[in-house]
């Protein structure tokens, strides 16, 4: 559906994509992760034809983006981390407009525009000011206005930033309708969302594709294994004997400092199940007959393999020049003065 070859986007000495080459396939729900600074925001609006790129390819379903843009564009919809809305219009006024710049007209056009308030569950609002809605409500309004033309392809940049706990999982269940008839790509810092909601998983940083696959898939294949502490009431020695003839174990890790009579170890296995060696050990030392005084089990996450393949892109001072919060921006269709507000606004 989507192919992105050597893809670089450079500003100056910056570079903010370095080389990024995937593949995206139909009808999957993709999560684009990364540190602040990675080049997320930079990727999507090259993607979408928003940014010119310094080299490389993005393909839509065969159209260039860059050599063939209104094929390519028409089969993506697109939210940005801002939503272009004109704020004293209502949600229908608004999307009537987005379709026709889209080229939908009559009968068609309000077909699609019924459909996508449906869709998005905002036609109860579809004659209120849009600058009179929550944040919540604005964010729906955005996906719709991403959902006319039935494009092939959502991506949607930061969607639930700044949302209430209610609103986030309205708008979580909202990607998962969307990816049963579409290609849903979608960034976030939320890596529970990430994982609760996407089939594959792209994580990014310095420009550069580090990770992409399944959640699980991930976790299997790049992290360290699992990990437990043990804390048993002898000696050293007597542990580390406890400890020899037991199988699946990869490293032991004793810490400096150790209560007197008490030997504390972190014990790393490369078992599937964590739960096996528990057994093992509990089994071992009971033989043994050495008392057990804690077992801590940790087992690998979304969140361990983010931190693993972006620890040494800690959010530090950036050539604001050249820093993704610096790029050009996709121009803006909000107002430059928002109309205030009504006095009540609506919850989502």
């Amino acid at each position: 559906m989507i192919t992105v070859e050597h893809l670089t986007k450079c500003y100056g000495n910056f570079t903010a994509v370095d080389d990024l080459s995937f593949e995206i396939d139909e009808g999957h729900v993709y999560g684009f992760l990364g540190p602040n600074g990675a080049g997320k925001t930079t990727t999507m609006n090259i993607m979408t034809g928003c940014l010119s790129a310094t080299a490389g390819t993005v393909l839509v379903d065969g159209h260039d983006i860059f050599d063939e843009p209104n094929e390519a564009k028409k089969l993506i919809g697109y939210l940005p981390e801002q939503p272009p809305l004109y704020l004293s219009e209502t949600p229908e006024e608004y999307l009537r407009f987005v379709g026709e710049a889209k080229g939908l007209k009559g009968a068609e056009l309000k077909r699609q525009i019924e459909e996508v308030m449906e869709q998005t569950r905002i036609t109860e609002m579809r004659n209120r000011r849009i600058s009179a809605l929550s944040k919540g409500y604005k964010q729906r309004v955005g996906i719709a206005q991403a959902l006319l033309g039935d494009p092939k392809v959502i991506i949607l940049d930061e969607p639930t930033v700044g949302l209430d706990p209610i609103q986030i999982i309205e708008i979580r269940d909202l990607i998962k309708e969307l990816g049963q008839h579409r290609t849903v790509i979608f960034s976030s810092h939320i890596l529970s969302e990430v994982q609760t909601i996407c089939d594959e998983i792209m994580i990014i940083t310095h420009g550069k594709l580090v990770a992409f696959g399944e959640p699980e898939k991930l976790m299997h294949d790049l992290l360290t294994p699992n990990e437990i502490t043990i804390t048993a009431e002898a000696e050293k020695p007597k542990v580390e004997e406890i400890l020899s003839g037991i199988t699946g174990i990869t490293e032991t890790v004793y810490p400096e400092h150790q209560e007197e009579q008490l030997t504390t170890v972190r014990i790393k296995t490369d078992m599937k199940e964590i739960h096996d060696m528990s057994r093992q050990l509990f089994k071992a030392f009971s033989g043994a007959d050495v008392v057990l005084l804690e077992m801590a089990l940790k087992q690998v996450n979304l969140e361990d393999v983010f931190i693993e393949l972006t620890e040494d892109s800690a959010d530090t001072p950036e050539n604001p020049e050249a820093a993704e919060e610096a790029e050009p921006e996709v121009p803006e269709t909000t107002e430059e003065s928002e109309v205030e507000a009504d006095d009540s606004s609506t919850e989502a």
